[in-house]
């Protein structure tokens, strides 16, 4: 059990930088992003070859992250200029990275065993919160900036930022890119942690990913950017938990896409249920008033 759990907490703070990845096209932009399933592989990809080819693994995450950042712009690109739907944007570069992670690995899976990497001999429950917590805090500082004001009111509302003379096209874009650029670094420290990188790594990342974002906003809130990016990163985490727990008690492996789409759609739709209910018991107490006010008035009215 201690294992399952150090595991997962490991896992959860890894998966974290790519959450923070969704949460900046998914909440900010407002932008559905799918590239996130494809440049996920990218940065294991990158990361992978150049490590066993005996690259510094500290150059061979940068690069992957710079991978990431590339198939991004690409989706931006084709949104913003090529007038395309930004969900069929994504979804088209997510089948046409499946080719290019291919052209760039040689073959389906590179292992890493016996290869140094950034991870080898690393205590990483104790350093990888420090990383997460970098990451956060970046994140939070650049959206704090002039750039990232206009890129969180771009996803709010196009069309007034661009009455002020902002370039939506650039700021989609940026956000875009630096989101699969966070995408692509959780799977290059992934692929060094499972010391293997293989074609079907990304599948259903983009699901995780929201999993992690909308846990994260029922458990731990969402007001602020420093608010909601902390919990993104520990939704991440939770949501391990939970899948150790379901392995656990029983589930098999092969059920876990099933649960992943489970909890999501449960996580959307509690809110609105919550809301509904809360709307009732409104009403009720709203009815109630009214009746105690009338039944009052009568009173007064006989005792005259």
């Amino acid at each position: 059990m201690q294992d399952a759990l150090t595991g997962s907490l490991e896992l959860g703070m890894l998966y974290a930088i790519m959450a923070l990845g969704v949460y900046l096209t998914f909440r900010i932009l407002d932008f559905p992003d799918l590239t996130v399933d494809g440049s996920f592989t990218t940065g294991g990809a990158i990361a992978a070859v150049l490590i066993s080819s005996g690259v510094s693994p500290a150059l061979a995450t940068l690069a992957a992250f710079g991978g990431g950042l590339v198939a991004g712009a690409c989706t931006g690109l084709l949104h913003t200029k090529g007038k395309v739907n930004a969900l069929l944007s994504g979804i088209l570069m997510m089948i046409a990275l499946y080719s290019i992670n291919l052209r760039i690995m040689g073959k389906a899976n590179i292992p890493l065993l016996g290869e140094d990497t950034l991870l080898t001999d690393v205590p990483l429950l104790l350093v990888m919160p420090i990383v997460v917590l970098v990451v956060k805090f970046a994140l939070d500082w650049f959206l704090h900036t002039d750039l990232g004001l206009a890129l969180r009111a771009t996803g709010d509302n196009p069309r007034m930022i661009r009455s002020f003379g902002v370039n939506t096209d650039n700021t989609i874009i940026v956000g875009v890119s630096l989101s699969n650029g966070l995408v692509a670094l959780s799977g290059a420290l992934i692929a060094q942690y499972s010391a293997f990188a293989e074609i079907t790594m990304g599948v259903g990342m983009i699901v995780i990913g929201l999993a992690s974002v909308i846990i994260g906003e029922a458990l731990f809130g969402a007001k602020t950017v420093f608010r909601a990016t902390l919990a993104v990163v520990l939704g991440a985490i939770v949501y391990r938990l939970i899948v150790a727990l379901a392995l656990r008690v029983g589930l098999e492996p092969t059920d876990m896409k099933l649960m992943t789409a489970l909890i999501v759609i449960g996580a959307l739709t509690l809110p609105m249920i919550r809301g509904k209910l809360r709307q009732k018991s409104v009403i009720r107490q709203r009815a109630a008033d009214l009746e105690n006010s009338r039944a009052r008035k009568v009173s007064a009215g006989g005792g005259r």
